[in-house]
Formats: C-alpha cells, sequence, structure tokens
C-alpha cells in the first residue's frame, strides 16, 4: 500500500485547506509574508482556489524535507529520553501536567484567536468546547495521578496460595497523537494529556488544516513543556507518512475512516495498538412526549452550535413520526433564529466552513437531484465567506448520497416513520455511529433504545454532553472507531496493565512437580478444582 498517495488523496477529499510542511526542529525561518487565505489554499496540494477574503500571517520557510530518516531520528531521541526513566517519574508527570494548566491560564487569548483563525469559531464555544475541556482533563489529572499510579490489588487462588497478586500500571513508552481540524486544540491536548499522565514520551502531529492552531501548538509545547520527551511535528502527507513509518508503542489518530485504515495498516507492520476515534452518521430520535423548546435547542446545540456541523459527535440526521414532524420543524424554525437570527450568514456566533473543498462537498450534497427539493429551511451559501445557513431537509430518502456519508456540517436531514420505535430498523441498518442521541419521556423506549442500538456513547434527552463527563469513556465502535480515552480512561489508554504474582519460599507443595502418582493426581485436581471434601478425602487417602 501507497500510504504517502492514500493520505494525499485523503487529505484532498477533505480539503487540507490552509497548509504548511512545517517540521519539529529542522525548520529554518526566513522571512514573513501577509498570506491571505486564496493563498493558502492555492498552495495545498493545488486546490482549487477560493475568494474567501481572510487572512492570517504564516512565514515562508525554507527548511529541509522532514523524511523517514529525521522520523527516525526523532523518535530515537525520544526513545533514549524515555529509557532514561525520566518520564516515568510522578514528579515528572506532575510538573508538566502543571506547565499545562498555567499555559491554558497565560495564553487562552492566543488560543481563543487561532481557533477563530481557522475556523471563525465564536470566542465563547472557543472557550466551552475546547479550552475549558483541556482544563478539566488537567486538572482532574493532577487531583487523581497519584490514585490513578498505585497498583490494584488482586485475589489470588487457592493454587497459587499463599501469595499476593497486583496491576502495575505502567507506561507503554514513545506514542503517537495525530489530531484532528475541527476541535483542533481540544483533540491536540486532551490525549497528550493522558499520556503524559500514564508516564510516556509523545511527539503530536496537529492538523494542518488548522494551521493557526498547530502552529501556536507547536510553539507553546516548546515553550512550556519538557522538548527531551515531548514534541510536535508540523505538516501535512510527507510528514504524517515519514511518523508512519516509525514503530511506536501506541498510536492515537482522529479523523475519517479512510485514513484511519491507512493508520492502522501502518501500524500493523510494526505490531503497534491504535486507538482510532473517527464518526459516523449520529442519529437523533425525538418523540412526540417531550418538552419541545428544550429538545430543539439540545438539538440545535449539538448541531449548529457545535462547530457548524463539523463535529464527528454531532447530530447527523433525525428520526421522527410523520404526524410530529411539522412540529418539530416549527420548533426549529424559530429557535435557531433565536440564535442566530433573521439571516444566519450574518451571524457572528456560528463557525464558517473549513475550506473550499469542504463547502464544495457540502453543496453537492445539496445539489443531490434526490434531495434538492427537500429543503424546507436555509439552504442559503455563500462561497468567497465559506458559510452555509443552518439547512433542514425532510423526507430525505436513505439512498440519497446525504444519508451514505458522515455530513460533517450544517445540513440536517429529517427521516419520518409511522411509530417512533420505527427508527430503530434504520438506525441498525448503518454502521455503529459515534453518538446517538433520543429524546422521549418515555422509560420503556430508553430502556430498548440503549439496549438494541450500538453506538460508541449515547445520550438521552440532550446531546454530546456525554464526552464532557470525566467517568466515561469516549470512543467509537465499528467504523466509528476503536478503543476510548478521557479521565482514568486516557491514562489507561496509554498504560500497560501488568500483572504481577508474589510468593514466597514456604509452603512448596511436592504434588506439583513429578513423579505424579495416583494421589498426586487426585490432590492436585482437587485442589484446581477447589474442592474442599475432595481435597481432604485426597489428603487421608480415601
Amino acid at each position: 500500500m501507497n500510504i504517502s498517495m492514500e493520505l494525499l488523496r485523503d487529505f484532498s477529499s477533505v480539503g487540507a485547506g490552509a497548509s504548511r510542511a512545517f517540521s519539529y526542529p529542522f525548520t529554518r525561518k526566513t522571512k514573513q509574508r501577509r498570506l491571505s487565505f486564496v493563498y493558502l489554499i492555492r498552495t495545498s496540494y493545488s486546490f482549487k482556489s477560493c475568494s474567501a477574503t481572510l487572512s492570517l500571517t504564516a512565514e515562508v520557510e525554507e527548511k529541509p524535507k522532514f523524511d523517514v530518516d529525521k522520523a527516525a531520528l526523532l523518535a530515537r531521541e525520544l526513545r533514549k529520553s524515555f529509557n532514561s526513566g525520566r518520564t516515568t517519574n510522578y514528579e515528572w508527570r506532575m510538573s508538566q501536567l502543571k506547565s499545562i494548566e498555567k499555559m491554558l491560564e497565560e495564553k487562552e487569548n492566543d488560543i481563543t484567536e487561532a481557533l477563530y483563525k481557522d475556523l471563525s469559531k465564536p470566542g465563547l464555544e472557543a472557550f466551552v468546547a475546547e479550552i475549558s475541556q483541556v482544563k478539566s482533563s488537567c486538572k482532574l489529572a493532577l487531583k487523581e495521578l497519584s490514585h490513578w499510579m498505585i497498583p490494584e490489588k488482586v485475589k489470588t487462588s487457592l493454587t497459587t496460595y499463599p501469595s499476593s497478586a497486583e496491576i502495575v500500571s505502567e507506561p507503554l513508552g514513545v506514542v503517537l497523537v495525530i489530531s484532528t481540524w475541527n476541535f483542533p486544540f481540544l483533540l491536540s491536548l486532551d490525549p497528550v494529556i493522558g499520556a503524559i499522565s500514564a508516564g510516556n514520551a509523545v511527539v503530536l502531529k496537529p492538523s494542518e488544516i488548522a494551521p493557526a492552531t498547530s502552529l501556536l501548538l507547536s510553539n507553546l509545547v516548546e515553550e512550556y513543556l519538557d522538548k527531551s520527551a515531548i514534541r510536535v511535528v508540523e505538516g501535512s502527507v510527507d510528514e504524517t507518512t515519514a511518523l508512519l513509518e516509525q514503530k511506536w508503542d501506541k498510536i492515537l489518530y482522529t479523523g475519517s475512516a479512510r485514513v484511519g485504515r491507512i493508520v492502522m495498516a501502518a501500524a500493523a507492520k510494526h505490531l503497534t495498538p491504535v486507538i482510532l476515534e473517527l464518526g459516523g452518521k449520529c442519529p437523533a430520535v425525538v418523540d412526540s412526549n417531550i418538552n419541545l423548546q428544550v429538545a430543539v435547542r439540545r438539538i440545535i446545540y449539538g448541531k449548529w452550535a457545535c462547530n457548524n456541523g463539523q463535529a464527528c459527535i454531532g447530530v447527523d440526521y433525525i428520526i421522527t413520526t410523520k404526524d410530529f414532524a411539522p412540529k418539530l420543524i416549527d420548533a426549529l424554525r424559530y429557535e435557531l433564529e433565536q440564535f442566530f437570527g433573521k439571516d444566519p450568514m450574518e451571524s457572528k456566533d456560528i463557525s464558517r466552513i473549513v475550506s473550499s473543498s469542504q463547502f464544495a462537498r457540502l453543496a453537492r450534497l445539496m445539489d443531490d437531484d434526490l434531495v434538492s427539493d427537500k429543503i424546507v429551511l436555509g439552504g442559503q451559501r455563500d462561497v468567497n465567506q465559506l458559510k452555509i445557513a443552518p439547512t433542514i431537509l425532510l423526507d430525505v430518502p436513505e439512498d440519497a448520497q446525504i444519508m451514505q456519508e458522515e455530513i460533517f456540517g450544517p445540513l440536517m436531514p429529517i427521516l419520518t416513520v409511522e411509530k417512533v420505535e420505527d427508527s430503530f430498523k434504520i438506525i441498525q441498518s448503518k454502521p455503529k455511529p459515534l453518538a446517538a442521541y433520543l429524546f422521549t419521556n418515555d422509560e420503556q423506549l430508553k430502556k430498548n433504545f440503549v439496549q438494541n442500538i450500538p453506538s460508541g456513547g449515547m445520550l438521552i434527552n440532550d446531546t454530546i454532553l456525554h464526552v464532557a463527563t470525566d467517568g466515561l469513556p469516549f470512543g467509537g465502535v465499528g467504523e466509528s472507531g476503536m478503543g476510548s480515552y478521557h479521565g482514568k480512561f486516557s491514562f489507561d489508554a496509554f498504560s500497560h496493565k501488568k500483572a504481577v504474582l508474589y510468593r514466597g519460599f514456604d509452603a512448596d507443595a511436592s504434588i506439583r512437580y513429578p513423579p505424579y502418582t495416583t494421589q498426586k493426581q487426585r490432590l492436585l485436581k482437587a485442589v484446581i478444582n477447589g474442592d474442599i471434601v475432595s481435597i481432604i478425602l485426597a489428603l487421608i487417602g480415601w
């Protein structure tokens, strides 16, 4: 498999947009230019340009290519640092977590600005969805790390008596985190916090599609963290390919299922375990016996107020009954106006589409002959500003393209059924989603939904908030991913659970050793089976 070419195809398909090929210490700065968003788009794999008027400052750099040899050098340096025992030390882990906490306090404005440059993400949304989530993860790790590191005591069996046992959490070694662009700060640092907490050396590869945040992360990590054990590699296809050629002790990748397969194939060459955080079509089933206003506001929050639909856990489509659909649409129309005004294209409280290619992909979904006449709300678009209004489509055919792929944008199809229970078959006919949502007051329906709908995560009567609950793991199932992290699960994800059994030299029973006499066999079988009566009988020769 040509990993480089496959990655290039995938990044191109998602609009690898404003991309640079920065890389860790091999970059030599030369001069600065004022680069428009158009220029950045044009210089990213010769993409078709867009006339977005947004601009941001980037650096034109001459640098040696970050190739496989330099990636190997980086891996060796971090391996040496890890093998020295530096990262396994409790004090080192705490110092790095405290440095991240300090960084978040001191650089909040810089982080917010970078997220606005990359996605026009509103300041409050940037804080709630990204900065505060990283702060929460960091504070939890600082509070609980000493408890997480304590070996877990385990009961032993009669066959090993006398003995004691425990499970020791040890760091895996040198790990690679490949992040994505839609929540570029959160989805970069959250897993890094877990990797550091577990005592690993870490390489972070941020997404080049969010160039301002990528550059900021590179600068902040170098300024605040121990660069002998924690590094950032910026860049795109070549850099990612070079990194994937190396042997890592674990890889965490967040992004598309297509690149997820490439990452997994590269990891398989070294038998490297992977965590894949992918996505899928996350459904929201809406019953009629609900507080409609509250439900609709929460659906809007989990779709358009969540990066304008560009979120793997965002609501992808709604299923409701034919009778209830008109009432639901009226409520959505009213609350959308309350949130974003009469003209959502002018709202400052909604993010833009990340790139021209993503915009074109969403436009194709809207213009599909099977759905172009199904739009009942919205549909406005502005390629110059890379904006698409919140758009609702009613009774979309299930064979339409919009129902065959993850939308990842502000388009919301509504499917209708005769009774709400019929929604189960629709969801079960599709790959398992990363999240599934249900709005109802029917307790039996809730139980049936939990028992019969497979998904990475699930939330009843709300959207997306389950990922902010530290005690719950975040991860996919099937095509929506594998493995999980968040909170203690992040520590566990980057740890090996080592089984340890302790025994003394006393009570060395001869029955385990040859020669295997009939009496030994009887006694040994009785001990293994835990049959006290048989043990006594065997001991007395019966």
